[in-house]
């Protein structure tokens, strides 16, 4: 698998390009796999693809602080990232893989394989709700995928070092629950993980076997898409 450890100057660059891996991936005539690690310098909050902004983000607070909110191409909610989350996203095949053409099995994929690879590290990890890691109950990794015709793309958060009261400060409530969560508080059910960026970087790397670094990237596309999408408040503040 190829490997992309490649922070952006912005966060609009960086939600583009793991959206143009995936578009990369899906026009080639051969199936290749990335994984792409990166972490923002300054928080900012990012929403899924049919978030209701009014509904799940604090925007009052958000622009107090200067905090972007930014549309993501993939489902599920918003998340705070920023300095001490470690973003990663894997672009995988259906033709290597066919069974992640189904979305539960694409779940079950990345979800046991980063489970399996934390594992030996702490104990009490578990595979919780539709796509979320917890450690003793707490989540620490949100989880959302974006699906193609022949390759999906899978992206999420590991909270390592990360200041938790700022996702109570700048997250509403959730339109949806995992049953697990059993109705706490933001501050009471997110942890971060004791375990360092480096092991955590590393841990992902061996465990999809990223081991042929790429220095090239698609960012002519990742620019039209900065242009076009990521860049626009109609595309942002969307209902």
């Amino acid at each position: 698998m190829q490997l992309v450890d490649h922070t952006c100057a912005t966060p609009e660059e960086n939600l583009a390009l793991d959206e143009a891996l995936l578009d990369e991936a899906e026009a080639s005539d051969e199936p290749h796999e990335v994984l792409r690690l990166w972490e923002s310098n300054r928080p900012l909050v990012v929403v899924g693809r049919s978030t209701q902004v009014a509904v799940e983000v604090n925007s009052a607070a958000c622009d107090a602080r200067g905090v972007p909110v930014l549309r993501r191409s993939s489902g599920g909610g918003a998340v705070v990232a920023g300095p001490g989350c470690l973003m990663y996203g894997v672009v995988l095949s259906c033709r290597r893989r066919p069974e992640l053409r189904s979305i539960d099995a694409c779940h079950r994929t990345v979800m046991e394989a980063t489970h399996a690879a934390l594992a030996p590290h702490l104990s009490e990890i578990a595979f919780r709700g539709t796509c979320d890691l917890a450690w003793r109950e707490q989540k620490f990794s949100g989880n959302s995928l974006r699906c193609r015709r022949d390759n999906v793309l899978y992206h999420g958060t590991l909270l390592y070092d990360f200041p938790l009261e700022l996702i109570a400060e700048l997250l509403g409530k959730p339109q949806r629950e995992p049953e697990y969560r059993l109705r706490r508080s933001h501050a009471e059910f997110v942890t971060n993980l004791p375990l360092g960026r480096d092991v955590l970087r590393q841990t992902l790397i061996r465990a999809w076997q990223a081991d042929e670094p790429r220095t090239e990237l698609p960012l002519a596309r990742m620019r039209q898409l900065v242009a076009e999408k990521y860049s626009d408040p109609a595309w942002n503040a969307r209902h």
